[in-house]
């Protein structure tokens, strides 16, 4: 039996409000992941929010690492204060995240970011955000959809001889959209990969890793409704299983 790789999925804390204990947190993250991970070859394992000193014995036990999406990025993060239009935030997450990628970084196994992940990869490389599309100066489209998941509602235009090009090889993707924050400054150690055409950052990656890709859409929701999606899971996945 050919052993499948292992991926990590930086999972979150939700409050149960159903049920005999209402309120009763508990770590999740949701099952599109899961589906995503295990369809493509892999084999998904949940990593709860835990302190950050265990992040480096969690990457070790793990072939790939996806940082799912979820609460805001702490704005302290990028040296600003928390503005009007800031969603609720999770400091232990991001710290927990942050060490996630260091030790991913250095055992140099694959790294996929969602939403979330992909604007903790920014500002873990020193990148900024807006704190809301409204504070960004130019004209915006939606990004935060109205349709069911599955259902692409903008394009993506893709660089060309991108890792998201070599993917997908496509020069454009049809995505979904469920974001209020956008990635504003990007640092120099990454790449932007993807962008709409209202110039939003949509995708941006390492160069200098085989698979190191940061996406502001949700791919593990589209892998019912768009190819291409797949073939983001299955890259990360065929890396991961690499000795």
């Amino acid at each position: 039996m050919i052993k499948k790789p292992i991926i990590g999925i930086s999972g979150s804390i939700i409050k149960d409000q159903r049920g005999i204990f209402p309120g009763y947190q508990r770590a999740y993250v949701n099952n599109d992941y899961i589906r995503a991970v295990n369809n493509n070859g892999g084999v998904a394992l949940i990593l709860p929010t835990s302190p950050a000193e265990t992040a480096k014995q969690i990457i070790a036990a793990i072939d790939g690492l996806i940082l799912s999406g979820g609460q805001d990025v702490n704005p302290f993060n990028y040296g600003e204060e928390i503005q009007q239009k800031c969603g609720a935030i999770f400091p232990a997450r991001d710290d927990f995240e942050f060490a996630l990628l260091e030790a991913a970084e250095a055992k140099k196994i694959p790294v996929l970011g969602i939403c979330r992940g992909a604007q903790i990869i920014n500002v873990y490389r020193g990148g900024t955000l807006y704190q809301d599309i409204s504070y960004r100066a130019e004209h915006t489209i939606r990004h935060f959809q109205l349709q069911d998941p599955p259902i692409p509602t903008h394009k993506i235009g893709i660089t060309v001889n991108s890792l998201l090009d070599r993917t997908i090889q496509k020069d454009s993707m049809l995505v979904n959209s469920f974001h209020h924050q956008l990635v504003k400054s990007v640092p120099v150690s990454l790449q932007i990969s993807g962008t709409t055409s209202d110039g939003v950052v949509e995708a941006l990656e390492d160069a200098s890793f085989e698979f190191f890709l940061g996406v502001q859409f949700h791919p593990e929701m589209l892998i019912d409704s768009v190819q291409s999606a797949n073939q983001i899971f299955q890259k990360l996945i065929e890396v991961a299983a690499k000795d």
